[in-house]
Parts: structure tokens; C-alpha cells; sequence
């Protein structure tokens, strides 16, 4: 079984910054693409970042050049940094993971349980 724990999120004024981390645990045989997707009060998730294994990244264009996804595949976890925080970064924040899996060598697809951001103005 695969689980994936997030850590990190919390309150921060306006300008701040917060840095988010989710490990990947449990038995598998890889991870390919990881990511963050946040979701606000009353409106459906979205994407914020994504990072393949050999370390390419996408960002939403509302976040680009305030946040950085990284990763570090030595333990299986996903970072987001996040800078210059503003109150619309407000959100329940999701770890994703394509995870391969020993037995069928398929990816399959894992979320986190999600961790609240908060900005305040």
C-alpha cells in the first residue's frame, strides 16, 4: 500500500512564506510525475505544480516565479516552496503521485490527504 504524507502548511501573513513536503511510503517500484494541486473554498482543485522524475517542472501561471517544486527521489519526496504568499493562495493543498508498483510495473495514481494554507491580508 502506498501513502502519501504531506506536512507543512499552516497560517502566514500576507508576503510570507510556508514550504510544503510529502513523502511517498509503502512498497513500490517507482515514482514518476509528483505535484501539488491546492483547492479553495468553493471551487474545484487545480494545479499548482508538477515534477517528472528527471526533474521537469510545470507551473500554473499564477504561481510562477513565486513558488518552486522540487523533489528528492533518494526519499521519495515532494517540496513546494512557496514565496511571496498571497491571500487567493488560500487552500487545502494535495500531494499527487503517479506510483509504479512492483507487481504490475503500471503507475497509478495517489493523493495526499492535503494540508490547509492559509494567508491572511
Amino acid at each position: 500500500q502506498v501513502q502519501l504524507v504531506e506536512s507543512g502548511g499552516g497560517l502566514v501573513q500576507a508576503g510570507g512564506s510556508l514550504r510544503l513536503s510529502c513523502a511517498a511510503s509503502g512498497s513500490f517500484f517507482s515514482i514518476n510525475t509528483m505535484g501539488w494541486y491546492r483547492q479553495a473554498p468553493g471551487k474545484q482543485r487545480e494545479l499548482v505544480a508538477t515534477i517528472t522524475s528527471g526533474g521537469s517542472t510545470n507551473y500554473t501561471d499564477s504561481v510562477k516565479g513565486r513558488f518552486t517544486i522540487s523533489r528528492d527521489n533518494a526519499k521519495n519526496t515532494v517540496y513546494l516552496q512557496m514565496n511571496s504568499l498571497k491571500p487567493e493562495d488560500t487552500a487545502v493543498y494535495y500531494c499527487n503521485s503517479w506510483v509504479v508498483i512492483i507487481t504490475t510495473k503500471y503507475a497509478y495514481n495517489y493523493w495526499g490527504q492535503g494540508t490547509q494554507v492559509t494567508v491572511s491580508s
